[in-house]
């Protein structure tokens, strides 16, 4: 045996997170084991407290503490627009600009047949049913991704008979950046995406 039981078993479940890998288990595992136990025992309590005391928003399923979020309990949003992210961190990202103020809805993922996802996995009832009020847009945020595409066109296809504009994020260059290092992929999407000056 290569651990000591005890570390085998952290390690082992410090791979089941999302972007851990068996390396980064490992460091993972020995920085815990030579912490003071105190520190230990707060992650612990931390980890028990945001399970038992988060759930998810009735209305947009972010992340919350309370029956609705913060955004859906704020009344100076506009109810007409929605904008709709694979996660709930997607909502930090676009409250960064201070730009949007409107509401979300979180999908809780992105159509991956290969993965075994497919809308009845996803937040798609949730999001109809918010649509029979008085929305006017929707805005598709999902990353410029196989899944990501996949997911923006299965929503049109759902939302545009409603008669609601629907509108996703454009994407290609990032500002600041300099053609010549810039992938095919981003170019060819930049000039897709292009508008009028």
């Amino acid at each position: 045996m290569l651990f000591a039981r005890p570390l085998a078993n952290l390690i082992a479940e410090l791979e089941k997170l999302p972007g851990v890998g068996p390396k980064s288990a490992q460091r993972l595992a020995y920085h815990l084991i030579r912490q003071p136990e105190h520190n230990i025992t707060q992650l612990a309590n931390a980890i028990v407290e945001a399970k038992r005391q988060l759930g998810f928003c009735e209305l947009c399923q972010n992340v919350s503490e309370h029956q609705r979020c913060d955004v859906c309990s704020d009344p100076k949003r506009d109810p007409s627009l929605i904008c709709i992210v694979a996660e709930p961190r997607d909502i930090a990202a676009m409250e960064r600009i201070n730009e949007f103020h409107g509401f979300y809805h979180v999908l809780h993922g992105l159509l991956s047949p290969m993965d075994g996802i497919g809308p009845e996995q996803l937040r798609v009832k949730e999001l109809l049913t918010r649509l029979e009020g008085d929305v006017k847009e929707v805005i598709v945020a999902t990353n410029p991704t196989l899944e990501g595409d996949a997911t923006a066109l299965y929503l049109a296809k759902l939302i545009k008979p409603l008669g609601i504009k629907i509108t996703r994020l454009a994407h290609g260059m990032p500002v600041g950046g300099e053609l010549d290092y810039a992938d095919s992929a981003t170019l060819l999407s930049a000039l897709e995406y292009r508008r009028e000056m």
